[in-house]
C-alpha cells in the first residue's frame, strides 16, 4: 500500500494509535492524530518529537476529512469518527492491518476470549528457548507498528491479537493463525449480540490459504464448526486442531496422560501432561496451541518439550503473591470476563474467598454458580458491578459482602479467610471504573496483599 503524501487521520492517541501514526510519517504519509479524550502528556511528547500534526478533546473538520482512517482498538465502530467514514464509503483500518502493509517477518497470531496473553508470552518462551529470533507485539504491551522496522525473512513476529484489532482488517494474512476459545466478552461493544463477536475473532483466518496454518480448540463448537466451513474452501489454510477431551486426528490431544503430537499422520508422545509448569485444564489447552504453533514454524520438540515445562506465566493471571499465616493471595486482574474466573476457579481444589467486580461488561453471572457453590464460601464484590453481583449471585454464597477500594476489600477477604485456603482477585470485570487498566488494578491488589 503506497500511503506517501496521503492525508491519514488516525483516531485515538494512546500506544497504538502513536505507534502506527509515527509509522505512516516514516513511510511518507501525511497523518493526523485525533482524540475525543485528552491525550497521556507522554504521548503529545512523542508527537511533538516526530512533528505529527494532532488534536485533543474534539475530531474537528480535519479529523473528517482524511484519505482513511486508522481507527484504535479503544475507538468503538459505533464512533460518531468511525461511522462518518463508513458512511462516506472510505476505508476505516486497524492498527494491525496498517503494520502487515510494511511488514517483513513471518506473523503467528493468537487470538481467544481467554488465554491470549499467556499463549503469546509462551510462545516467546518457546522461540526463547530454541534460540529463533523473534519480535513479541500486539494487544501485549508493545504495537506491531513500533516493530516493522525491526521484521525480516528470519525474524517471527508473535502477535497477540483482540477482536477489537481484528474488525478493520483488509488484508492481514498471519502464516501462523490460532484461536484459543471463543466465549461471551466485550458483548457492549458488540450489540450484545455474541454471533457478531465470534464473527470478529475468525476474520483472522480470512485471508489465509493453503499456504497457512490455523490452529484451534476442538472442544470449542464454535472453532470446530468454522474449521469444517473452512475444510470446504479452495486452498483453505492446513488445519491443526487440539483437544484435552478427545484424541484429534491432526493435532494434539491427550492419552492416558501424555500429551500426543500427531501431524500428517505421524503421531508423537511430547511428554507427561504433569510435566507442563502450569496448572489447570485451561493451561494444557493453551500449552498444546503453543506446542502446535511451534511444530507449524518448524521448531524441534525437544525446544518445545523444555519450553512446556519452564514457562512461568504471566504477571496478573493466578499469579501468587505472598502465602501470609497458610493462606494464598492470588493476583488474576488479567480475567476480565466470566469464563476466565470459571478458568481460575476451576484451578483451585481448596475453599476460595473471591474479589469480584468492576465495570460490567454485560455479565450473565450465573454460569458461576456452580463452581462458586462448589469452591467459594466468601464473595467481596467491588466497583460498579456490585449491584448485578448482589442480585445473581448474592444468595449463592454463604457470605456476601461489598467494599468501596480494592484495598478495604483486601482487608475484608484476610478476616473470612482461613489456613489452606486462597483469597482470590478474579474480577470478571474490565477495570476502568476505578483503575488506569488491570495491570494497574493487579499492582493495587498485589500492594493492599504485601501490605497486610
Amino acid at each position: 500500500m503506497n500511503v506517501e503524501n496521503k492525508h491519514i487521520v488516525v483516531a485515538g492517541a494512546a500506544r497504538s494509535g502513536v505507534a502506527v501514526a509515527k509509522l505512516l510519517k516514516r513511510k511518507g504519509a501525511i497523518p493526523f492524530v485525533t482524540d475525543f479524550g485528552s491525550i497521556n502528556p507522554n504521548f503529545v511528547k512523542q508527537l511533538e518529537a516526530e512533528s505529527i500534526e494532532f488534536e485533543q478533546n474534539q475530531h474537528s473538520e480535519k479529523a473528517m476529512n482524511g484519505d482513511f482512517l486508522v481507527l484504535s482498538p479503544g475507538v468503538p465502530t459505533s464512533s460518531k469518527i468511525a461511522q462518518h467514514y463508513l458512511n462516506s464509503g472510505k476505508d476505516v483500518f486497524s492498527e494491525i492491518e496498517v503494520a502487515s502493509w510494511f511488514n517483513k517477518s513471518p506473523v503467528v497470531a493468537v487470538t481467544g476470549s481467554n488465554g491470549k496473553t499467556t499463549v503469546a508470552n509462551w510462545l516467546a518462551h518457546t522461540w526463547k528457548v530454541a534460540n529463533q529470533k523473534h519480535l513479541l507485539a500486539g494487544n501485549i504491551g508493545t504495537a506491531f507498528s513500533d516493530h516493522i522496522d525491526e521484521t525480516a525473512n528470519d525474524v517471527d513476529v508473535l502477535l497477540e491479537v483482540s477482536s477489537f484489532q481484528l474488525d478493520h482488517i483488509d488484508r492481514f494474512k498471519p502464516d501462523v493463525s490460532i484461536i484459543l476459545n471463543i466465549t461471551e466478552d466485550h458483548l457492549d461493544r458488540y450489540q450484545n449480540d455474541f454471533k457478531l463477536y465470534a464473527k470478529s475473532k475468525l476474520r483472522i483466518t480470512e485471508n489465509q490459504d493453503d499456504s497457512n496454518w490455523f490452529i484451534y480448540n476442538d472442544d470449542d463448537p464454535v472453532l470446530s464448526d468454522h474449521a469444517e466451513e473452512l475444510s470446504k474452501k479452495e486452498r483453505a489454510p492446513r488445519l491443526l486442531a487440539f483437544s484435552s477431551n478427545k484424541e484429534i486426528s491432526n493435532g494434539a490431544f491427550v492419552r492416558e496422560g501424555e500429551l500426543i503430537l500427531k501431524i500428517n499422520n505421524k503421531e508423537e508422545q511430547l511428554m507427561q501432561i504433569g510435566e507442563i509448569g502450569l496448572s489447570g485444564k485451561h493451561n494444557l489447552q493453551n500449552g498444546m496451541a503453543t506446542a502446535l504453533a511451534a511444530r507449524a514454524s518448524e521448531i524441534k520438540n525437544e525446544f518445545i518439550r523444555e519450553s512446556l515445562r519452564t514457562f512461568e506465566g504471566v504477571e496478573h493471571r493466578l499469579e501468587e503473591v505472598r502465602i501470609l499465616k497458610g493462606v494464598r493471595y492470588v493476583n488474576d486482574s488479567k480475567a476480565t470476563n466470566i469464563n476466565a474466573v470459571w478458568y481460575a476457579l476451576d484451578s483451585f481444589n481448596m475453599p476460595v474467598v473471591l474479589i469480584l467486580g468492576g465495570r460490567d461488561k454485560g455479565n450473565d453471572w450465573s454460569f458461576l454458580e456452580d463452581q462458586i457453590r462448589e469452591k467459594v464460601h466468601t464473595i467481596v464484590a467491588i466497583g460498579e458491578a456490585r449491584a448485578a453481583i448482589k442480585n445473581q449471585l448474592g444468595k449463592v454464597v454463604p457470605n456476601y459482602m461489598e467494599a468501596d477500594t480494592l484495598k478495604k476489600a483486601v482487608k475484608l477477604s484476610k478476616k473470612k479467610a482461613k489456613r489452606g485456603e486462597v483469597v482470590l482477585l478474579s474480577p470478571a470485570c474490565s477495570s476502568f471504573d476505578m483503575f488506569e487498566n488491570y495491570e494497574h488494578r493487579g499492582n493495587e491488589f498485589k500492594q493492599a496483599v504485601l501490605d497486610l
